[in-house]
């Protein structure tokens, strides 16, 4: 072979790897994620199970190549936001779930810590809110229980979650909404739906909040009184009205999402985000939300940070007019 013949075999061979390297690239980019999902609440309740109901699709999708999750408990997720906001910076492998509570309690623990040190990804899950009263109340309706708190609110007595939480926010919107004053609402969180059931049936709170999964077998055994949901609609199976068809302008439901680790590259970004949307499109989510009553709420990165920051203004206002945030 002649120099010449040599030097352009060389350069054939050499543009064919290059060309092999470029196509192999993308290849090489979409490998599967090993991801750590940080639950900052303790396991069992909310924040664990959407955590582990996502771990268990990312994998089987195989939209991730494995998942482990962490729990963080604490001061209403805000202990979980700070240590993932300080440890997790840059870190394209690692997620935390949220939610409305978290927004709540951003602004009642006045968190150092706040939302806007995360990278919003998606949202997940709705899960509707009931109002409901002991079956032997003289309420029937929400409009009546709205009447009553608008001639005095201080002697309506709510039972709910932790205070500052989506069960406390929806009694101040019904509260304002009725025309009552807000700074006599009468509120007391309790740690668990097992404890307010207890002082409703007891007689000693007038109504209650919660998730509906949390009542609906009270609810169906006829001892308690389900008087209106949350959601802007009324939903498939659940033969209650909502708020708006009782002519209170209220729309609220307990929605979880997930977010990212602050810092993270625009590639990063994508690759999560696409992992996540994977997950929730399948065919396997679909069967979790069916199996646990949750509303599929999802959302594209975009839409959910757009949708987040409306809902920080709006749950700070309510908040405030009860006198929980200053």
């Amino acid at each position: 072979m002649t120099h010449d013949r040599f030097r352009r075999h060389t350069m054939r061979a050499a543009t064919t790897c290059l060309l092999a390297w470029a196509l192999a690239g993308p290849a090489f980019a979409q490998t599967p994620l090993e991801l750590k999902i940080i639950a900052p609440a303790a396991p069992g309740g909310g924040w664990d199970t959407a955590s582990r109901s996502l771990q268990q699709v990312l994998t089987a999708t195989g939209a991730a190549k494995s998942v482990q999750v962490v729990n963080i408990p604490g001061a209403g997720g805000t202990v979980g936001l700070a240590q993932f906001a300080n440890t997790a910076k840059g870190d394209g492998n690692q997620l935390m779930t949220m939610g409305s509570v978290m927004v709540g309690a951003v602004l009642t623990n006045k968190s150092p810590v706040t939302l806007e040190s995360v990278t919003p990804l998606a949202r997940l899950t709705a899960d509707p809110l009931v109002i409901v009263v002991p079956a032997k109340s003289p309420y029937k309706n929400a409009r009546e229980l709205a009447d009553a708190v608008k001639a005095d609110a201080a002697k309506i007595v709510w039972a709910g979650g932790s205070a500052g939480g989506v069960d406390h926010i929806l009694s101040a919107l019904i509260t304002k909404a009725s025309g009552g004053d807000t700074a006599k609402l009468n509120y007391v969180a309790f740690s668990g739906g097992g404890e307010a059931l207890a002082e409703m049936l007891g007689g000693r709170v007038s109504a209650g909040i919660s998730g509906y999964g949390e009542f609906e077998s009270q609810i169906k055994a006829g001892k308690l009184r389900a008087l209106a949901i949350g959601n802007a609609s009324r939903i498939a199976g659940i033969d209650v009205p909502t708020l708006k068809e009782q002519g209170l302008d209220i729309e609220l439901v307990n929605w979880r999402g997930v977010v990212a680790a602050p810092g993270i590259t625009a590639a990063q970004k994508a690759a999560l985000s696409g992992a996540v949307a994977k997950a929730l499109k399948s065919d396997e989510w679909a069967k979790v939300l069916k199996a646990r009553g949750w509303e599929d709420a999802y959302m594209d990165a975009d839409a959910f940070a757009a949708f987040l920051k409306t809902e920080q203004v709006r749950v700070k206002d309510v908040l405030t007019s009860v006198g929980l945030v200053k």
